[in-house]
Parts: structure tokens; sequence; C-alpha cells
């Protein structure tokens, strides 16, 4: 999953661009309200972490412009105001949550899963076949084996998990596993999906990722 992060103190940007990192999320860090919006609508984003005071357009003024545009990405407001009215006015222009700065991580991430679950992304065991993954413990098994994973390789998985039978082009898979830096011109979704192939599949005789030629990968049975 991807996430944008709009808020100008750099401390707390890379704070959050971290630890979301640590959990398996794609994270992209801008500073301010123009570029935020220059960056959600040209990418697709799962959650977008909106600080209300921000330069050159306000958060409450970005988050207008987002709900216009009809990004539909749930958005989380942070605040360092702790007042009534910042948030009703974020709540009433069509943010889905807030937090008040300073906040504890861990808070944050339990505001993202909520958010996710609202968007069907909640399930608690994702199964295909005999592959199984659980976004609890991060642990995933094909068949009675467990299969040990690195944070990107996790993300792909999840990604594949979650969209079954489904062809996912290169373009698709580097917009939703790796954040604004990814180099499209690199191989790395190649190189990962065979580090995934090595560890999912080599041993087994049904295969479960499948090359579309020209195209990109799917998660199917032969």
């Amino acid at each position: 999953m991807r996430i944008l992060v709009i808020e100008d103190e750099k401390k707390v940007s890379a704070f959050i661009k971290r630890g979301l990192e640590q959990e398996s999320y794609a994270v992209d860090v801008v500073g301010d309200g123009i570029e935020g919006m220059h960056y959600a609508e040209m990418n697709q984003y799962d959650v977008i972490v909106l600080d209300i005071m921000l330069p050159k357009k306000s958060g409450l003024e970005t988050l207008k412009d987002l709900k216009a545009a009809g990004i539909k990405a749930p958005v989380i407001l942070l605040t360092a105001r702790d007042t009534v009215d910042d948030r009703v006015k974020g709540l009433d222009i069509g943010a889905d949550d807030y937090l008040t700065k300073p906040f504890a991580f861990e808070e944050l991430l339990a505001r993202i899963r909520v958010l996710m679950r609202r968007g069907g992304w909640g399930a608690p065991l994702l199964k295909f076949a005999d592959l199984t993954l659980d976004p609890a413990s991060r642990k995933a098994k094909r068949g009675d084996m467990e299969v040990e994973l690195t944070v990107k390789e996790y993300a792909l998985l999840e990604y594949l998990l979650r969209n079954p039978n489904r062809v996912l082009t290169r373009t698709l898979i580097a917009e939703h596993v790796w954040d604004q830096s990814f180099d499209s011109e690199t191989n790395v979704v190649d190189v990962y999906i065979n580090h995934l192939r090595t560890k999912i599949d080599k041993d087994f005789s049904v295969k479960l990722i499948h090359t579309v030629r020209g195209v990109g990968y799917v998660l199917k049975e032969e």
C-alpha cells in the first residue's frame, strides 16, 4: 500500500516515513499543500496523512481541493492545535480521521488500519490456493512451509494476494509497492517477482505467480 504524507516539519515527516516504511508501506513525503495536491493528482494513494498548518496552501484548503478533484483516498488530518473548531472543520470538509500532535506512532498505525478495513483492505488472513499471508503477524506460508520475506517482498506479495486472478502491469505494481523515487527504467519489479517465485513456487508443482508476456504478472493457479 502507498501513503502520501503532506507535512512541512522535517523531523515529523521523517519520523512518519521511517516508521511506515518499516511496516512495509511505500511512502511519499512533500512539504506544502500545492506540491501535496500535485502528488495526489498524479499518483494513486491508499491513505493521505495531511497536516493542517502548511506553507503555500493550508491543510484545510488542500483537503477541499482533494475532495473537489474527486480523490478518493481517505485523509487523516494532523494538527498541533487541540481545538474543536479545527477538528470539526476538517471532518465537515471530508477528512476521515484526525490526530493531535504529538502523537504515538502506534496510534497513527491503528488509525491507518481502521481506514484500510473500511476500504476492504482489512481481511485478517489473505489466502489463495495453499498460500496464506497474515497481516497481523506478517507471516507467510505455502502449504505447511513458512516463508521468510523481506519488507519489499512482503509488500509485493500482499498486493498480489489482494488482487488474485488479475493481471497487474509492472507500472501498477511499482505504484503500489514503491514510492515516488522508483526508477521506472529499472527491472526491480522483475527482480522482486523472481525473489518471490524462488520462495513460494520453487518447491511446489503448482506455480502461482505467472508472467503475462509484455504486460506484467498475475497470481493464479495453473
